[in-house]
């Protein structure tokens, strides 16, 4: 999974103790082939203007992660990019788990931690 953040050090999504395998890059950074190659792609908002300079295609699996819960500007632009959803950072993440093992292959799926609770999924980024 690919996760664009220009924070390097930061954790928009609380992904850090994922069993997946993730690559955290500023958006100047990831590549072509990079972003498309990955199962699922994560937009920290924080980044989304340096990632639309790159130009990037719309993809499915892209991902936007609202770390700022106030700001309602996100879903125009989550949806100008080709967003499938919004997330919001420190939300319950049993959606986001399942959908990362789905688009993995379930290859790295704990089942029982992923299973325990909601898996209610995010508004759509048209929300």
């Amino acid at each position: 999974m690919l996760i664009i953040s220009d924070r390097i050090d930061a954790d928009p999504v609380g992904l850090r103790s994922s069993p997946v395998p993730l690559l955290h890059l500023p958006s100047p950074l990831f590549s072509t082939e990079e972003y498309q190659r990955a199962p699922l792609v994560l937009l920290d908002d924080r980044s989304y203007t340096d990632f639309t300079l790159r130009h990037a295609p719309h993809r499915p699996g892209l991902i936007a992660v609202l770390v700022d819960p106030d700001d309602g500007s996100i879903y125009p632009r989550a949806a100008a990019i080709g967003a499938e959803a919004v997330i919001r950072a420190g939300d319950n993440l049993n959606w986001l788990h399942l959908r990362l093992h789905d688009a993995t292959g379930c290859r790295y799926a704990q089942w029982e931690a992923l299973l325990a609770g909601g898996s209610e999924p995010p508004p759509p980024a048209s929300g």
